[in-house]
């Protein structure tokens, strides 16, 4: 069975592109039971795509008027993604999404995700031309994620893929780049958090696969991590995008379960 549901739902109040009622409707109109927004985390060095502090509390209280508001149609959580170099609480989210979007390198924040031209120039200029040292602090920092940001939720696990469906800036068979990857997922396997397998970057038309690749699903798998599905919503007609296809992947590779955020933490979901 495919859950009926998103939690990792984006609005005008960051970087997305419809109204949190709007994408409460565009839920309502998929059936969803429900949906969870996790709007960026305020980040002091970049304001750019995230919700400021005054945002943060107007977001807030927002998703709490919607949640009364359709409370007989749709379960309605306010989550946060929090960003591994934010400093603001999670406290008073209903969950947490930890993610990385930029690393740092000689006191500079380097956005991971901006674009691939930014991306190439930064491994040229500040990692000697090398790709997978670039990956090497990617994924060290990867592996903090959850102990930096009080997450219960990973998110978008190799983010640094987004413009490498090419494989024109890294070789992910590289042994460098995946034992990298797979010391990240270690790192992690122990605090028993689920890794969402989001389909944003197929959405836009930017990969042919989800976050994580499925090579790094199998390492997930084979080290008894737990899984949830994410579209990455930034506009309604993307929420739950090819959850259908991604979960048969995920039923390939061995997974039988994904998680679901509820009132009481997360809960099992047969696939």
């Amino acid at each position: 069975m495919i859950p009926k549901m998103n939690f990792h739902t984006h609005t005008t109040f960051c970087d997305g592109k419809e109204s949190a009622e709007s994408m409460v409707l565009a839920a309502i109109e998929k059936n969803f039971n429900s949906l969870g927004f996790s709007g960026h985390s305020y980040t002091y060095f970049d304001e750019r795509y995230c919700m400021s502090k005054e945002g943060v509390k107007e977001y807030q209280k927002e998703v709490f008027r919607l949640k009364e508001a359709y409370a007989d149609k749709i379960s309605i959580y306010c989550g946060i993604e929090q960003d591994f170099y934010s400093e603001e609480s999670v406290a008073e989210f209903d969950y947490a999404i930890g993610s990385v979007h930029y690393i740092k390198k000689d006191g500079q924040f380097l956005l991971v995700d901006e674009t691939p031209e930014i991306m190439k120039k930064d491994i040229q200029e500040l990692f000697g031309g090398d790709p997978y040292a670039y990956a090497k602090v990617y994924f060290e920092t990867v592996a903090g994620v959850v102990d930096k940001t009080k997450a219960d939720i990973i998110g978008h696990f190799d983010l640094l893929t987004k413009f490498n469906e090419a494989k024109d800036i890294f070789d992910t068979s590289d042994s460098r780049y995946r034992n990298d990857g797979i010391d990240a997922i270690e790192a992690l396997i122990h605090y028993h958090k689920p890794f969402e397998i989001n389909t944003g970057a197929i959405y836009r038309g930017m990969r042919s696969e989800a976050y994580p690749s499925p090579d790094f699903l199998k390492e997930i798998k084979k080290r008894g991590g737990t899984i949830l599905l994410s579209s990455d919503s930034h506009d309604g007609n993307s929420l739950g995008f090819r959850f259908h296809e991604v979960a048969s992947m995920a039923k390939e590779i061995g997974f039988t379960s994904t998680l679901v955020w509820t009132p009481k933490g997360f809960e099992e979901i047969e696939l």
